[in-house]
Order: structure tokens, then C-alpha cells, then sequence
């Protein structure tokens, strides 16, 4: 059940990815690029109903009427071919993550991660593999023992598994879904260089927001020099612009708003 869930999910997952790289357009004038973050949303909430959910009923059942192995080769056959292919299947989603994350370690990749069909994949192959394990322990458990309640048990702990991925995959994708920030690093870069210019008295505001794996949203709000001329000014805006989508690419749109210095006690 869960390897036809795990297919189906990958395949939202492309289908997200699909329906992100849409240009804007007039209804969605910053493009489609938080689709992504949707769709992976969705997966965590099928793992959540579909595989937890049915992995941990069918548990239960088993555990109330137990039922011998008819015939454990079989399992073990399919077991194995399974662990196989999620197994190859894992080992390509790790080699991704891994190039992507850079110098981060594995769980601050995840928490800084933008583009969450990386981490999802992982995370779901990785449940996938970790269920296959406890399902071969049941059946060896059951055969083994003659007590056919290891299946039973074994099928609630991959339900539980696979619960505890879905949460966790729900909790790392809200805050893009909602609308997180780019990271501080680039944060503080952006405030610098706008600091620079000499047309900038002060850098009141910087707001940023992920439209997208690969599209930051800029607001800033600056109080321009008193001395310069409105030219100034625009000059000023078009230079900050171009050199900020220079050193960050995923910076897409910047909006300025001349502000007077906001007061720390204000």
C-alpha cells in the first residue's frame, strides 16, 4: 500500500514542480513558483491519512485477529525487491540532497531548505526504506515465533513511521507555504549594500519573502539624503536594484519606499 501511495506522491511532487516554473501572469503577477510548496503540503497530508492511516488500522485488525503467513517466501521475495528499489531509489534522493545542502548539515538543510521537493523525497524514500526493515522483522519475527501478533505490531510501527514523517514534512513546509523569509545572510547583504550608497541616509526596513524555490520578493523602505534631488533618488532606487539581483539571482522583484528614519522608540 504505501509503495503505490510513495508512486503517487512522487507524482504530485512532479506535477507541483510543473506548475511552478508557470510565468506570471495578470491574476498571478509573481508567478506560480509557491505551487511547489502546495503540492508538497499535500503529500505530507496523504502519508499522514493514507499511509500512516491505513497502515496503523490494518495493525490494529491484525493484532485483534491475528493470521498465520500463508506463505512467507512470497513476502520475503517481495520484501526484498522492494527494499531494492526504494533502496536505489533513496541512495539518488541522498546524492541530491547532499549536493544541494552545501556546507549546511543535514537537519539545518532541511530547516534553511527553499525548495522542499529535495527534502520531501528524502524524507519519504527514507520512511519507505525504514518501514520495508520493521515489515522483514515482522514476518521473520512471526515465522520464527509461531506469534503471527508481530505482524500486527509491525504494521503500527510503520504507521507510526510514517505519521511521524508527515508531521514533520507538514511542519517544515508551513512556514514556506505561509511565506518565510530569505535567509539572514542575505538579509543583512541586501541591508549592506543599500547602506552604501550615498544617496542613503538610513535603511529602515528590509522585508523579504520566498515567491518560489528561486524567487525572493525585496521591500525596502530608506530615508534618502535631504541634500539630493528626486533624480538622485531614482537613480539611486535603479543602481540598489540591479546590484542586489547581481549578487543574490534569486532576488526577482525589489520595491522601494522613500520613508523618513524610523524612530527606535516609534
Amino acid at each position: 500500500m504505501h509503495s503505490l501511495v510513495d508512486t503517487g506522491n512522487h507524482g504530485l511532487l512532479l506535477y507541483g514542480i510543473a506548475r511552478s516554473k508557470r510565468p506570471a501572469d495578470p491574476e498571478f503577477p509573481f508567478g506560480h513558483g509557491k505551487e511547489i510548496y502546495f503540492w508538497s503540503f499535500i503529500v505530507a497530508i496523504l502519508i499522514f491519512a493514507l499511509g500512516g492511516g491505513i497502515s496503523i488500522y490494518e495493525g490494529i485488525k491484525h493484532l485483534q485477529h491475528p493470521e498465520p503467513i500463508a506463505n512467507p517466501l512470497i513476502n520475503y521475495v517481495v520484501l526484498g525487491l522492494a527494499m531494492l528499489f526504494e533502496g536505489a531509489a533513496w541512495m539518488f534522493a541522498f546524492r541530491e540532497f547532499t549536493r544541494a545542502k552545501g556546507k549546511w548539515g543535514y537537519l539545518e538543510a532541511v530547516q534553511r531548505a527553499k525548495d522542499p521537493s529535495i527534502f520531501v523525497v528524502l524524507f519519504e524514500d527514507t520512511a519507505a526504506m525504514l518501514g520495508l526493515i520493521v515489515a522483514f522483522a515482522g514476518v521473520a519475527l512471526a515465522q520464527i515465533t509461531g506469534n503471527y501478533l508481530f505482524d500486527g505490531i509491525a504494521s503500527v510501527v510503520i504507521g507510526l513511521i510514517l505519521v511521524g514523517t508527515a508531521v514533520w514534512l507538514a511542519y517544515e513546509t508551513k512556514g514556506l507555504l505561509i511565506g518565510e523569509s530569505a535567509s539572514q545572510a542575505v538579509v543583512e547583504g541586501i541591508r549592506e549594500m543599500a547602506g552604501q550608497d550615498v544617496a542613503v541616509e538610513c535603511v529602515n526596513e528590509v522585508l523579504t519573502m520566498h515567491m518560489g524555490p528561486d524567487f525572493v520578493l525585496v521591500n525596502m523602505s530608506i530615508d534618502f539624503r535631504d541634500t539630493i534631488t528626486a533624480d538622485e533618488v531614482e537613480r539611486a532606487i535603479g543602481v540598489m536594484d540591479r546590484q542586489i539581483k547581481l549578487r543574490f539571482p534569486h532576488v526577482k522583484r525589489v520595491f522601494i519606499e522613500a520613508e523618513k528614519r524610523v524612530s527606535s522608540n516609534s
